[in-house]
């Protein structure tokens, strides 16, 4: 499959946004309940937030036929090099075809990192086994309060 990475552009907006609603509603189905995962999505990935997240964070598209298929999004670290991947999210028909992957080593490349940190949780087997799989090892464990519902989360991190 024939697919681009590159940075994302404010008219990219509206389709980051399907990606972010379609993904977190697909993977975390019977994870979280559907009201909280509206509220976050909501909040999160509204036109005013995404507009910030443009301007203050690093943002990945990739495409297929110049469609955006997948996102990453990634802040700085508490050191210098290290990256925070605050999402990597795909359609879950675009999962598995190499894109993700894609996403990952080549914004890592451009943002010059030497750790890369993520949460992830520990019940979204998706994610889990993706990080997994490209060598990112758990550091701890935690619960997390996330609006009234109790999740299970795990940082990781990956060193270069």
């Amino acid at each position: 499959m024939d697919f681009v990475i590159r940075k994302m552009k404010k008219k990219d907006i509206p389709q980051v946004q399907d990606v972010a609603r379609t993904s977190w509603n697909a993977t975390y189905e019977d994870i979280i309940p559907i009201r909280i995962q509206e509220n976050f999505l909501k909040a999160a990935y509204s036109d005013k937030m995404m507009k910030k997240r443009l301007k203050n964070t690093a943002i990945y598209v990739g495409e297929v036929d110049r469609k955006v298929v997948g996102f990453a999004n990634f802040t700085s670290g508490s050191k210098e090099g290290d990256i925070e991947l605050a999402a990597l999210y795909l359609f879950p028909a675009y999962q598995g075809k190499g894109i993700g992957t894609a996403l990952l080593h080549e914004s890592m490349k451009e943002l010059g990192s030497r750790e890369v940190h993520l949460s992830v949780e520990k019940n979204n087997e998706i994610g889990t086994t993706f990080y997994k799989a490209k060598g990112f090892e758990v550091v701890s464990e935690f619960d997390d309060d996330f609006d009234g519902h109790i999740l299970r989360t795990v940082r990781m991190v990956l060193r270069v």
